[in-house]
Order: structure tokens, then sequence, then C-alpha cells
């Protein structure tokens, strides 16, 4: 097999003998030796008797002619120089194949002789056809993935200005709500200052008055006194005499001194300093939320078995149905009742009497949830509802529902609704000035929500007591709510 020869060889046997680089425009002369056109021009220049060949030495006269051959195999060779050899390194033939296990470009004699005899070989056209199409799909997904990065990316774009215009409204509600606080502050503020002044002055004048009355019996006592001194150089007889009617004057007689011990008055504002937090902020509570609701139950909603009275206010389960209209709106299965009115925004609060009730259940309902058949009670249905079982267990119902740990046996609950906040809360209302959370109920509101009691059946009358809507005429005040969450 012929020795290879490689590329720096070739460079060194195609160089020009004048200038030692490969030729350029290589021009041959009449001895068969060729040289660069540059290099020749310059030769014939300097010389002024004949040209001779650098190589042979033999006498020329001139004349030259391009060396076509030469410059092709130089062509080539810069070609080769530029971009990967196209021919096997092997056997210097043409790289035609395709080894499909070895993953590389072969030729002929590879395939068939070399270490790639027996593997998997394609036509280059081939393979080349076949990836040209899988480059196609794989820029086809980069497109679609970059869609999708872009959409990506517009979503994060939108969902940051989202968040920052959500963050500047909010913001901006912080800062008028902290100033109606303020304002609220700044009224109780004023209202303690002005309680502890008119205290103050209603002391100091009882006070001024009886210095002034202090003042007054001095000034007798003085006067009295130089009275009873006039006579202190007079005889024993004129002394006697005088002193005797004088001493029988109403003057002197009210010239005493005043008669009691002195009595201190203390300074009793009827606010405790360490109380003073305590009691603005039950003031604030009860301002900050909304004023207790006036409600109603709708009879159009009731089970036959529920029996209204008190204008619609009380509600209690009789042991015999009533004759009532079927109407669509009416519960038919559940012993339940709503109220008149339904909230689909804002704040509200009210409260019901549940008394001694051994089982009752209360809350909010949407105004679309069904009423026929037995009641769905979980927010997923559109029920939100807390309740009381057989006297002991309190509890919630979510999803699972949830056990209660209520202390006693609350005879009122409130409960409050923040629509857009998506809270419900429910308290034991007992106590005016301490109202005791027991749940809230977390979701994202939709549609019109109405209150709804649940007086449970009767149970042959061990469970007949009422529920009541009281009139919102009690004043409440309130501790901040901290409720268990689901």
């Amino acid at each position: 097999m012929a020795r290879q020869v490689s590329l720096s060889e070739l460079e060194v046997a195609l160089q020009c003998p004048v200038c030692l680089e490969v030729f350029k425009e290589p021009l041959m002369l009449q001895c068969g030796h060729s040289y660069c056109q540059r290099c020749l021009v310059s030769l014939s220049q300097h010389l002024d008797s004949e040209l001779r060949c650098p190589v042979c030495r033999q006498e020329v006269d001139g004349s030259t002619s391009p060396n076509f051959s030469l410059a092709r195999v130089i062509e080539a060779l810069r070609r080769s120089g530029d971009q990967e050899p196209k021919v096997c390194a092997h056997h210097w033939n043409p790289l035609s194949l395709f080894c499909e296990k070895d993953q590389e470009l072969i030729c002929g004699l590879c395939g068939l002789l070399g270490s790639h005899k027996y593997h998997r070989v394609t036509p280059v056209p081939t393979v080349y056809s076949r990836m040209k199409e899988e480059l196609a799909v794989l820029i086809s997904d980069l497109k679609r993935e970059q869609a999708k990065v872009d959409e990506h990316m517009a979503k994060l774009v939108n969902n940051r200005t989202r968040i920052v215009n959500e963050s500047d409204v909010f913001s901006w509600v912080i800062r008028r709500e902290f100033q109606e606080l303020h304002h609220l502050v700044d009224e109780e503020k004023a209202r303690c200052l002005e309680g502890v002044e008119g205290h103050t002055r209603g002391l100091v004048a009882s006070l001024d008055m009886q210095l002034e009355q202090a003042r007054g019996t001095r000034e007798r006592l003085v006067q009295a006194e130089c009275v009873l001194e006039q006579f202190s150089n007079e005889s024993h007889h004129e002394f006697i005499r005088k002193y005797h009617s004088l001493a029988s004057r109403a003057e002197l007689q009210q010239a005493r001194p005043l008669e009691g011990a002195f009595s201190p008055i203390s300074f009793k504002p009827g606010l405790h300093q360490a109380d003073i937090k305590l009691t603005v902020w039950k003031r604030l509570f009860h301002k900050v939320l909304p004023a207790p609701e006036s409600l109603k139950l709708d009879p159009a909603t009731a089970h036959p078995l529920l029996e209204l009275s008190k204008g619609n206010t009380v509600v209690q389960c009789g042991l015999l149905a009533q004759r009532c209209a079927v109407q669509p709106e009416r519960f038919d299965y559940s012993t339940c009742v709503l109220a008149s009115r339904g909230f689909s925004c804002g704040r509200h609060y009210w409260e019901v009497v549940v008394g001694g009730k051994s089982d009752w259940r209360l809350g909010v309902i949407k105004g679309t949830a069904s009423r026929k058949g037995k009641l769905s009670k979980s927010p997923e249905h559109g029920v939100w509802l807390v309740g009381l079982k057989e006297g002991r267990v309190y509890e919630a119902f979510a999803c699972p529902r949830v056990p209660l740990p209520v202390s006693g046996h609350p005879h009122r609950i409130g409960i409050y609704l923040h629509y857009e906040q998506g809270e419900l809360t429910f308290f034991d209302a007992d106590r005016p000035d301490d109202l005791r959370p027991l749940y809230t109920f977390q979701a994202e509101f939709q549609g019109k929500l109405y209150p709804i009691l649940d007086t449970c059946w009767h149970e042959r009358g061990s469970n007949s007591l009422p529920m009541v809507l009281p009139p919102p005429g009690r004043p409440s005040r309130l501790i901040p709510p901290q409720p268990t969450k689901p």
C-alpha cells in the first residue's frame, strides 16, 4: 500500500524556488521548472544578460506558459486546508457511507474490508435527507418550546404587573384604613381627655369653694382676735364688764373654727391607667365592626314543621306539619329556614339565640343551593355551617368536619361575614364585651348568600326550644378575633 502523503509535505513540494512559498499564478519555463509569475517578472528585471533557470541553470529565452495543472493542485490543496477532508483518511476514497453503529462517515472499502465490515451502513445522501428532516422537526419543536416560553414569560410579566397593581391598591387601602383608625383614636383620645378634664374641673371647683369658705372663716377669726386684744389693757373691773358682754355677741360665736377633721378628695376618673388601651380598644372594635343586622325569617322558605312567630324573628320545630304552599324555595326535608335578606358584598354581622337547644345548626347558604331533599351540609355544595349535636359536640361542617373545642354552652352565636375577603367567622356572643371566636371558613364567595337556621328535629319535644333572631339594639364591645381556621 502506498505511503500516505501529508498536507505539509505537499506544501513543501509546491513551493516556489525563489520566494519559498506555495506557488501563486505558476508559470513554466522551456526547461519545465515553474515559478510564481511575480518572481519571474522580478527576476527578469534585475538581469542584464540572458535568463537562466535558477534551478537547472539552463538558458531560456524568457517565454513562459501558465502551469494550469499545478494551479489546480494548489487550489485543491487550499480548499482542503479550509474545510474537513471529504476522503477517507485510510483509503483516500470518498466518504460515501454512514456507519449507523459508530455514527461516523466511511468509504466503501471501510464498509467492505475495514472495522465497519459487519455494521449497518447507509448512503450519505439518504442519511443527509433523514437528518435534514430530523433537524426540521427539532427546529419545529424548539420553536414550539420557544413559543411556550414566550407565553410563560408573558404570563409572568402580567402576573408581576398584577401583583404590583394589587399591592399599590392594597397599600392605598391600608393608608385609608389607618387614617380612619387614627381619626377614631383621636376621637377616643379627645373623649378620654375631656372626661378627665371635666372630672378635674368638678373636683377643683369643690375644693375652691371649700377653700373660699375657709378663707372667710379665717378672716372672721382675725377680726375677733383684734377685738379681743383691744381689751387686754383695760382695768380689771372694766375688762370683766366688757368681756362678759363681748363673749355673748353673735360675731364671736360665728368666728369659731370649722368643726370636724379635714376630709381629702381623691382623683378617681373612672378609668384606670392600666386599662386605657383595653377600654379604648373595645370601643374602637365596636366602631370598626359593622353594626348588627336587623334580620327576619322568610316564611316562604320554612319547612312545613317550622312555626314562625314574633314578627318572623322566632322559629321552632313543631310536632305536626302545617299546610304550606308547595314552592321551589321551600325546604321539604331538612328543618331549615332562611333570612329574608341575602348578602352579595360588604361586611355583615348578626346574632342568633340558640338558648339551651341540644341540636342546632346555623350559618349561610348560597341562594342557588338545592332546598329539596336532605341538605348537603358542606362548602362544596354552597353551605357553610356550625352546629351542636346531642348537646355535647360542637362542629364545623367543613370537608371533613372539624370538632370545635367550645368551653361551656353559649346561648348566643355571632356570625361575621366579610364577603370580599372570603371569611365567615362564628363567635360565642354571650358576653357583650368579650366575643370569643369559634371557627372561620375561608372561601371565594360567589352569588348571594342567605343566613340559614336549622332547628333540627324536635325529638319528641326534647329539642323543641326556639331559635331567635334578637333585635340589634344591644351594644357589643368586642375583643379582636383570633378564630380557629381549617
